[in-house]
């Protein structure tokens, strides 16, 4: 795979509706990030920095927006399961898009502020 379109090509079908949705958010709230193929998932950098990657499992999809705002928003998460990096849903209990919002738009205050010091 070299496109996040071939990617999502060879998607189970019900998960592919809800990792495009991710993509256009991510068009949507960070548009001058930069969208590849990384670790065999959709990637997506901002200022040469990972932004978020996501991906599709046989049980689950996940999204990776390094450890920060995993942290950050910790307690919003409470009800998914996370370790550094990663937050796992399912269709059944997705993430909303206001949530979706919060963790891309935190990992791009995270990128900007290193561009600060």
């Amino acid at each position: 795979m070299s496109t996040v379109d071939d990617y999502l090509l060879n998607v189970n079908p019900v998960h592919k509706e809800r990792l495009e949705a991710i993509r256009q958010l991510v068009k949507q709230l960070v548009p001058e990030a930069e969208e590849s193929i990384a670790y065999g998932m959709p990637a997506y950098k901002y200022r040469a920095k990972p932004l978020i990657y996501f991906a599709s499992f046989k049980d689950h999809m996940s999204i990776f927006p390094t450890p920060g705002p995993a942290v950050e928003l910790e307690e919003k998460l409470r009800n998914y399961k996370v370790s550094k990096g990663t937050i796992q849903f399912t269709l059944q209990h997705p993430l909303p898009d206001e949530l979706l919002k919060e963790i891309i738009l935190t990992r791009r205050a995270e990128i900007d502020a290193a561009y600060e010091i």
